[in-house]
């Protein structure tokens, strides 16, 4: 496969003005992608991502978490969105 196929993305805009955007690709498995998928899932509060799961080019698997950044590890599209939405309710929960 030498073209990224974009698989699914889907934009919520929530009552509150939040927003979560949730894109996943299939790419060929490359160094930075040994399981063959691209993603960017994002919540965004204010105008600034409070939590983002990707695997931009030369970084590789990584999560966003209010300020912090640090490694993620992949396990699978479904782990990938119960990670996400585990983290969007947390910190959702933590500040009402």
């Amino acid at each position: 496969m030498s073209k990224a196929e974009l698989v699914l993305h889907d934009k919520t805009i929530r009552p509150d003005g939040s927003i979560i955007e949730v894109k996943i690709w299939i790419v060929s498995e490359t160094f930075d992608r040994p399981h063959g998928y691209k993603y960017s899932l994002a919540y965004i509060r204010e105008g600034k991502r409070v939590v983002g799961y990707d695997n931009s080019e030369g970084k590789g698997d990584h999560r966003h978490y209010e300020n912090k950044e640090e490694p993620y590890k992949f396990k699978g599209i479904d782990k990938l969105f119960e990670d996400f939405y585990g983290d969007v309710r947390r910190l959702e929960k933590d500040e009402s």
